[in-house]
């Protein structure tokens, strides 16, 4: 066949086209599916697609997906969707047909269960907060003290002469206090009888506050009842000056910001010399209470990591003449304290999947005491090295371990008339620990641990298993249980007597329920501790001749519960917390096991913050009301028999800003003047008729006033101290 030369470049333009057609059909590939949930749920609108292409398409209703594309070989298809993990499957094309997709949910997002059980988050990054930073000092009754704060949450029990932080039938000495994970080995400030306490270190410095009334993490140890994690501030907003002036005294304090690094410091003098000469208290006060503290941190950045380094201290002393049913010319008292502590830690990443937490603190404490001319010196220097790794395996499994080492040097001397001696002891514990968190879905979460620690002075091993779990039970509620063996030394006015001895346990059992939504939290939480091990010594206050031993134990029990409600009532917010606590112990000096005479059977606080706009003020209210408090009647047979009268104090505050960063402050404590008793000293000896005398511990004040004005120097010309109020 001839063909012209047109007619052969036609056919051949056909012949190339048609070629070029049937390689494009050839080449096209159907790849097709089902997205479901890992029960089986169809998800609609998950993206599939292969990996740098165009090719793709939206799940349907059915989760079914079909698209075509021209890629060959070995491709990856990917399915995303919001909430759950993403997919990735790396096969040949020809083989992407008829998948079925099975999505896991993504336990990073803010849904998923958090386990909660015996632990109260006050920070304003934590997912669940029951406090936020600021809270601990606008609360009208803790006058700027984070521990008073924390008195009015659940599980605390008020003891109104002590000012320590008593959890849930654990007396002052069994919860600890760290700063960045590290050991705070002497946490308040030191006093007399009858004389509140307060914590040594301010909240200005610190963004986030963990209070584990039971169940704390394998971390942490030396605690039988409860921790309270104390964390300070990453980075400062800006530079800025804040200056006080109080009707106590007066303090300072200035944060310089530079590109990675920041410095922040604050300084105060309290001297309540000029306030009892105003208000005068029960005390016969030679020398009032006079303290000068001082707090530092500095930070500084780095890619991948943070150094921090705190430092506090604090000199105080006071003399004074006490009441004394026994003495008729009262109890004498002098005491001068001087407290340094000091910690730093490193932290940050290793690669994506390792961080590690690094960390060391030092304490150095003195006082030097004199009762009735009987003169006391005590010193103690502990310091506290720690090394914590993390490793992350997926989103669901993650792994903790670390190993630690507390060391504590204490002497004390005393000196009178006849006698001179000296006692102490030196003490080191070594720990380890690891703790392993599994989080199978949104829904369900578990954290197990185990703590092993080795006591120098004992020369003994314990070993302690940790394990929690949280169900979610609906959108907005969830359930926790928590389980732990927790051990801890015996205290210091014991080992400076006594070595031969063992540390003393607690098993913590715990029940919790939890809703949040919509600015409103509710808590309930059930739990039972069993003491055992517990130190028993014989006579009135411990001594050389006391006969220690671990034949103690007993029994706390009780539930909590916890509302708090910022949405209901505009520029209103208010929490309740009540507590009821049924405890029995045999330890120290008791002849028979008996409530301690620090617990209270029923323990109620209202806090109610009130914003008025126009009056640019913020007013405050709190009541605690606390059942009776037991104590022994020597007219009476039997021991602690008796109780006293219910405890009601109503607190009120009010700040009020003059501009926007000069603020006045007012606040009164117990303003209805409550006839508070915190309990009864009789008389040793009887009288005529055999009857013991009494009088009544009351507050040292019925009252307290407190005025305050408060000036921030800041870049911005906004921030103020509100938020330390």
């Amino acid at each position: 066949m001839n063909l012209s030369r047109d007619q052969l470049t036609t056919f051949l333009i056909l012949a190339i086209s048609a070629l070029f057609f049937q390689n494009i059909t050839y080449a096209q590939t159907t790849i097709s599916g089902q997205v479901t949930e890992k029960n089986g749920s169809p998800l609609e609108g998950v993206n599939v697609y292969l990996e740098g292409t165009y090719d793709g398409i939206t799940s349907d209703a059915q989760g079914r997906f079909e698209f075509s594309t021209s890629e060959t070989g070995v491709q990856t298809l990917i399915a995303s969707y919001l909430s759950y993990e993403s997919f990735m499957m790396a096969a040949d094309v020809s083989q992407m047909n008829d998948l079925v997709i099975r999505l896991r949910e993504d336990v990073n997002s803010l849904d998923t269960v958090v386990i909660s059980a015996g632990t109260l988050e006050a920070s304003d990054n934590s997912k669940v907060s029951v406090l936020k930073p600021l809270d601990v000092v606008t609360t009208a009754s803790a006058l700027g003290d984070f521990v008073g704060a924390l008195q009015t949450l659940p599980g605390t029990t008020t003891v109104a002469e002590d000012g320590r932080l008593f959890v849930r039938g654990g007396d002052a000495a069994e919860t600890q206090i760290f700063i960045d994970g590290i050991r705070v080995f002497t946490p308040y400030t030191p006093t007399t009888n009858n004389a509140p306490t307060r914590g040594r270190y301010s909240p200005f410095l610190f963004d986030g506050i963990t209070f584990s009334t039971g169940g704390y993490s394998a971390e942490y140890g030396q605690a039988l009842s409860s921790v309270l994690l104390l964390n300070t501030i990453d980075e400062p907003d800006q530079d800025k000056t804040d200056i006080a002036i109080m009707t106590v005294g007066g303090g300072v304090g200035n944060t310089r910001k530079w590109e990675k690094s920041s410095l922040s410091f604050n300084a105060n003098y309290i001297n309540l010399a000029p306030y009892l000469a105003v208000f005068p208290d029960r005390n016969d006060w030679e020398k009032p209470f006079e303290t000068f503290a001082g707090e530092s941190v500095f930070r500084r950045k780095f890619d991948n990591s943070i150094l921090k380094v705190y430092a506090a201290f604090d000199n105080s002393n006071f003399e004074l003449t006490q009441e004394d049913n026994n003495l008729p010319d009262g109890l004498y008292f002098k005491l001068k304290n001087s407290n340094f502590y000091t910690n730093a830690s490193y932290s940050g990443e290793l690669d994506k999947n390792w961080q590690y937490h690094a960390g060391a603190s030092y304490t150095h404490a003195r006082n030097d005491v004199c009762i009735q001319g009987d003169e006391i010196e005590n010193m103690e220097n502990s310091a506290h090295l720690k090394m914590k790794l993390r490793k992350r395996f997926s989103n669901r499994v993650k792994l903790s371990f670390g190993a630690e080492q507390f060391l504590t040097d204490f002497t004390e001397t005393y000196n009178n008339s006849f006698v001179s001696e000296r006692y102490g002891f030196n003490n080191g514990i070594s720990a380890a620990f690891t703790e392993l968190d599994l989080v199978f879905s949104r829904k369900f979460a578990m954290k197990l641990g185990a703590r092993g620690e080795h006591s120098q002075l004992f020369d003994q091993f314990t070993l302690s298993p940790r394990a929690s779990v949280a169900y979610k039970t609906g959108k907005n509620s969830q359930l926790s249980l928590a389980y732990g063996d927790f051990y801890q030394q015996p205290m210091n006015d014991i080992l400076k007597f006594s070595s031969d001895l063992k540390a003393q346990k607690t098993q913590h059992y715990i029940l919790n329920y939890q809703y949040v939504a919509d600015n409103r939290i509710l808590r309930a939480e059930a739990y039972r501790k069993e003491y055992s091990n517990l130190v028993t010594f014989q006579g009135e206050f411990p001594g050389f001749d006391g006969d220690y031993m671990n034949n103690g134990d007993g029994y706390a029990q009780g539930f909590d519960l916890f509302w708090r409600d910022n949405k209901s009532v505009r520029n209103v917010d208010y929490w309740l917390s009540y507590s009821y606590l049924d405890t029995e112990r045999l330890y120290r000096n008791y002849p028979t096991a008996a409530t301690p005479s620090f617990a209270n059977t029923h323990n109620l606080n209202t806090v109610v913050k009130w914003w008025i706009e126009d009056w640019k003020s913020q007013i405050g209210f709190s009541h605690t009301y606390s059942s009776g408090r037991t104590y022994t009647n020597p007219n009476m047979p039997g021991f602690l028999q008796e109780k006293t009268k219910a405890y009601n104090s109503l607190s009120v505050n009010w700040a009020y800003l003059i501009s926007q960063q000069k603020i006045l402050y007012l606040s009164v404590n117990n303003v209805l003047g409550f006839k508070n008793i915190n309990g009864y000293q009789y008389a040793s000896t009887p009288d005529m008729n055999g009857n013991f005398n009494r009088r009544a511990l009351r507050p040292a004040a019925d009252q307290f006033f407190f005025v305050g004005f408060f000036w921030t120097i800041s870049e911005d010309g906004t921030d103020n101290q509100l938020d330390n109020l």
